[in-house]
């Protein structure tokens, strides 16, 4: 049995020292303030052709605290946890708060909307895994790769990560509020080569407890399969058609919505969806809502990062968008209310429209299936969207070639617009849970 995960400080030896900086922070003479403190430990391991490439154990803890002066903020953080290093922290942030120039939105979240009530989400899921069991499970599941196929010629690595860490949250409202969660992942890149063609792919994992992940052969298998797939990709002659975006790739799709409806964006007018709120943007089939009390979901989070209590809510409905992403801060910006989402969205979904991606790629016919982007050709102000990409090309609603080395491009608000299908092949492995997405048409700029 590892130790590995053991925490060394408790949630309520954290309770505590949140209490300590408030209790220093009303003595310091600060009229409100917060703090958050952590407490992680895990474990990665990284290897390559069989041999240990790392092996590292983390181990990290801090103090984070935020004091106001009337409308006057300060913050300061520390990792050392004894109680005068607490308290010259709080000391620091109110010396930079007498510095700071009024800001009338600056503040805690109001106190009504604090969580003093959360659900456990049963977040907290120890591995005891020692290293030479983690170097094991990383080697069998480069192995199963390797295995797949002769064309498999090299590796880039297979890794085994896990976390564990615990989080207390509290403010000056006499809210505190913390909890214990974990995060484990398995993952595979190799390389694939026939004659002078070289590909490369991989494949992951990702579970809040570790009987939730995907095995190593599976993993290993995966990563292979995906390298092999890419070879012999060609070029695409610049054209427009439909694009289908694999779930891996569409999340990406669903950041830039939620970019363009944060706070920051529209407060300071750096979004395409300025005043967006009660117009259609997407097709009337479309409906993205935010579920962050799912247990053991990679997103779910008991409050948000100001303890503000955080419910279920749709952001798109009928295509209409519902809702802004708000803090505290941006909120009183704008004129309005937070949403609860300091810290971000937490599992933001998209309903399906279609079974599966196979649907998808018959009611698309002719087009182009995205698998990988590069780089970061998005214009927020604008929406205009261009980035390179690789993929496959699809005839008659199947797999006819791969493609590489081609960029799409479009507007993100048209490309909203034009979403006609939505699969129901959904990647769970991160904050924003979508299927596939088949856009009814973009630019593909080529040889």
């Amino acid at each position: 049995m590892s130790d590995i995960q053991a925490l060394p400080k408790t949630k309520d030896a954290l309770h505590a020292l949140v209490e300590q900086v408030l209790h220093e922070a009303r003595l310091a003479g600060a009229t409100a303030a917060e703090a958050a403190v952590s407490c992680n430990t895990g474990l990665s391991v990284n290897v390559r052709l069989g041999e240990v490439e790392t092996l590292e154990y983390h181990q990290d803890q801090g103090v984070g605290v935020t004091v106001y002066l009337g409308q006057s903020k300060g913050s300061a953080s520390t990792s050392d946890l004894s109680p005068a290093a607490l308290k010259e922290t709080v000391a620091a942030a109110c010396r930079i708060a007498r510095y700071t120039a009024n800001d009338p939105y600056a503040g805690l979240a109001d106190a009504a909307l604090m969580a003093y009530t959360y659900p456990d989400l049963d977040l907290d899921h120890p591995w005891s895994l020692s290293a030479e069991e983690a170097i094991a499970l990383a080697r069998a599941c480069e192995d199963h790769a390797r295995s797949v196929d002769a064309r498999i010629t090299n590796s880039e690595g297979a890794g085994v990560d896990s976390f564990r860490g615990t989080a207390v949250y509290g403010n000056s409202h006499g809210f505190i509020g913390g909890y214990t969660s974990t995060r484990h992942a398995l993952s595979c890149t190799v390389i694939a080569q026939q004659d002078e063609d070289m590909q490369r792919d991989y494949w992951y994992s990702v579970a809040r407890q570790a009987e939730g992940l995907a095995s190593a052969h599976e993993i290993g298998s995966k990563a292979a399969q995906r390298a092999l797939s890419r070879l012999g990709a060609r070029q695409l002659s610049t054209r427009q058609c439909p694009v289908l975006f694999s779930p891996e790739v569409a999340r990406s799709l669903i950041g830039h919505f939620i970019g363009a409806v944060r706070g920051g964006s529209l407060y300071r007018k750096a979004s395409f969806l300025l005043d967006s709120l009660g117009t259609q943007v997407f097709p009337a089939q479309v409906r993205i809502h935010e579920a962050p009390h799912i247990p053991m979901a990679l997103g779910s989070a008991p409050f948000d990062g100001e303890g503000v209590a955080i419910t279920a809510r749709d952001l798109v409905r009928d295509g209409v968008v519902q809702g802004y992403v708000l803090s505290a801060y941006s909120a009183r910006r704008l004129n309005m209310q937070t949403t609860g989402n300091a810290g971000g969205v937490r599992n933001l979904s998209i309903d399906p429209t279609h079974l599966d991606q196979a649907s998808l790629l018959a009611e698309m016919g002719t087009g182009l299936l995205v698998t990988e982007l590069i780089g970061q050709g998005v214009n927020s102000v604008t929406g205009d969207y261009s980035r390179g990409a690789s993929g496959f090309w699809v005839e008659n609603g199947v797999i006819a070639y791969p493609v590489h080395e081609i960029t799409i491009a479009g507007n993100l608000r048209e490309m909203f617009m034009h979403l006609v299908g939505i699969g129901g092949d959904i990647d769970p492995r991160g904050n924003i849970r979508t299927g596939s997405l088949l856009l009814e048409r973009m630019t593909l700029a080529g040889e």
